[in-house]
């Protein structure tokens, strides 16, 4: 049974029990900028969790999308990836325990052909100092479908669900609740007795899977530190697919089965076979290529910076561990294949060329910089002075420093790398609020005209466009912003022209404060990864009802576009992968 086949059979599963379908969410959250990446399946639908009403109604479910950066250490043994999929369903005050254990139970052991007996579940213990009770019910419930005793446990903060962890952790108004997780016992994998003395579920030494959890959303924590129940309780179930799919086949080996096309392929070209020593660099570049396609194709791009730096070190390490193999290829045939296991379920195949080309380009670019770091670092140079003259990362410096037998002072980085980070923080206080030198008129009617040129950009490459970053000073704007390829003389006098044209209409600038949703469905366009209040400021060219533009911004801003002059693009560059730059002045 594939992945696709155990999504499909989820899914109808679901549907034929009053579900409905929900798309999965890109990975780069949506309205969300306190976390970088989509890393769950619930994640997108915390609104909905917390009240609000859902447009596909109180049954939900779907196939997420999800990726853990900080899974990319532990990438390497036989069930860690930074990639997965988490097939869940939502209950939003609907039905409760006695639906969804039953359905669960059904669904694994039906439609998979999981034996119950190779099941085990974990309930919450409950917690005497807060009078929450242990959670019988769904203990009981698991034995009434077949489930042994000896097969159910009992956990305290492992099976308890909230925001904010446990109980005592928990603001007054947070909700909580019970979680009732599914582990897979693997018969074949004994107990290592160098974790415990005796196994259980939740035992680290491999004879265990955790395929799914349940959340039963039941409480609320009062202002005077006990628990109540909430009046509208739910559920939210995530299952890892990529893990069930494993389950199904009785193999412990994740990689084996959700990456078995990439690993023939890595096979064949290294004329090496996936097994002993052999399977740790598999994985990785098994892990982290199908980690950046999916990254890519919802339009993140290598670079230095947050997401793209992750993207960039997903390559670089998957890149270095090819190399171990002697996989010559490289990394954009790797690519292809992960495109080809999706055909049908994800629309990759429409970027696929996009895709192929940036993973080839961060070939190239990694090539010099192997090059050039190897160089200096036989030369002495420090971790530091690599890191940041040559952009060699940190543990490709410990990587190749072991192979070579060098010592890197790690201590020495760190208190470098404190000083760099210090002397930043204390360039940025000096910034003007919004990348604005000062609130001179010059310095306003630029940023007025930045508003300007956004739009503009948008309307002649495409919705893509986003603002990727910004400095203005009374002399010249700049603005650095997201698209592949440089723009051609026909573009940039058709971006002028516009600006321009909006210059003469003299159109009003008009600031209101709005709820930041009210703002988020006018289509307010706002900073990349900027958190913000529940009430904001914008900025409107143009009337409310008849805008050209509209943003997230604290100004200052001129009243009326007509006191701005003729706009003028000066320079069009690249400023690092995917983010062009553009300077440009008021005549």
């Amino acid at each position: 049974m594939t992945l696709n086949e155990v999504r499909e059979k989820y899914l109808e599963f679901f549907e034929a029990r009053g579900h409905t379908i929900v798309p999965s969410a890109p990975l780069v959250p949506q309205n969300d900028p306190t976390t970088l990446f989509t890393g769950s399946g619930m994640q997108p639908l915390l609104p909905y969790l917390l009240g609000k009403d859902h447009p596909g109604g109180v049954r939900l479910a779907n196939s997420q999308k999800c990726f853990r950066a900080m899974d990319i250490e532990e990438v390497g043994d036989n069930r860690h990836t930074t990639f997965f999929e988490m097939l869940g369903n939502w209950s939003l005050g609907d039905y409760f325990k006695k639906e969804q254990l039953p359905w669960l139970f059904e669904f694994l052991t039906k439609e998979i052909d999981i034996p119950k007996e190779r099941l085990w579940v974990t309930c919450f213990e409950g917690d005497e100092k807060y009078g929450i009770p242990r959670d019988t019910e769904s203990a009981e419930i698991w034995k009434n479908l077949g489930i042994s005793e000896d097969h159910i446990h009992f956990y305290g903060k492992k099976n308890w669900w909230s925001r904010a962890g446990e109980p005592e952790n928990m603001p007054a108004g947070e909700p909580g609740g019970p979680d009732s997780e599914v582990f897979f016992e693997f018969t074949d994998v004994p107990h290592d007795f160098i974790y415990e003395a005796t196994c259980h579920p939740n035992c680290d030494c491999g004879r265990f899977m955790e395929i799914g959890n349940s959340v039963f959303m039941q409480y609320v924590k009062k202002p005077d530190g006990t628990f109540g129940l909430l009046p509208k309780q739910n559920v939210d179930f995530g299952g890892g697919l990529e893990r069930i799919t494993a389950a199904a086949h009785d193999n412990p080996d994740v990689f084996e089965v959700a990456h078995k096309n990439v690993i023939k392929h890595l096979e064949a070209e290294s004329g090496k076979k996936y097994e002993g020593n052999a399977k740790v660099p598999f994985r990785v570049v098994a892990d982290h290529v199908k980690a950046a396609v999916f990254l890519i194709a919802d339009d993140v791009k290598p670079s230095n910076v947050e997401r793209g730096y992750v993207v960039r070190r997903l390559l670089r390490r998957a890149m270095r561990y090819s190399d171990m193999f002697g996989v010559e290829s490289g990394l954009s045939a790797i690519a292809d294949i992960v495109v080809s296991d999706y055909v049908g379920v994800y629309d990759l195949a429409a970027v696929a060329d996009t895709i192929r080309d940036e993973i080839h380009l961060e070939e190239e670019r990694f090539r010099k910089t192997l090059a050039r770091g190897l160089k200096e670092l036989e030369k002495g140079t420090d971790a530091f002075t690599l890191f940041t003259t040559y952009g060699f990362p940190i543990e490709l410096t410990h990587e190749v420093a072991r192979e070579k037998g060098i010592t890197v002072n790690e201590e020495v980085f760190k208190r470098e790398m404190e000083k760099h980070q210090e002397l930043s923080r204390a360039g940025s206080e000096q910034k003007f609020k919004g990348g604005l030198a000062d609130a001179s008129e010059a310095t306003t009617r630029l940023h007025t005209a930045h508003h300007l040129l956004l739009k503009a950009l948008q309307i002649v490459l495409g919705p893509h466009v986003k603002q990727r970053g910004s400095n203005i000073t009374a002399e010249r704007l700049r603005i650095d912003f997201s698209h592949g390829e440089k723009m051609t003389s026909e573009q940039l006098s058709e971006v002028e022209r516009i600006v321009n044209e909006k210059i003469k209409e003299d159109l009003p600038v008009v600031h209101t404060e709005m709820p930041k949703e009210e703002a988020e469905k006018l289509g307010a366009e706002h900073e990349f990864g900027a958190k913000y209040p529940d009430k904001v400021s914008i900025y409107s060219v143009g009337s409310l009802d008849n805008t050209f533009s509209i943003e997230f911004c604290g100004g200052p801003h001129v009243t009326h576009t007509g006191v701005l002059g003729t706009f003028k693009i000066q320079k069009e560059e690249a400023s690092s992968a995917g983010i062009r730059r553009i300077k440009a002045a008021l005549l």
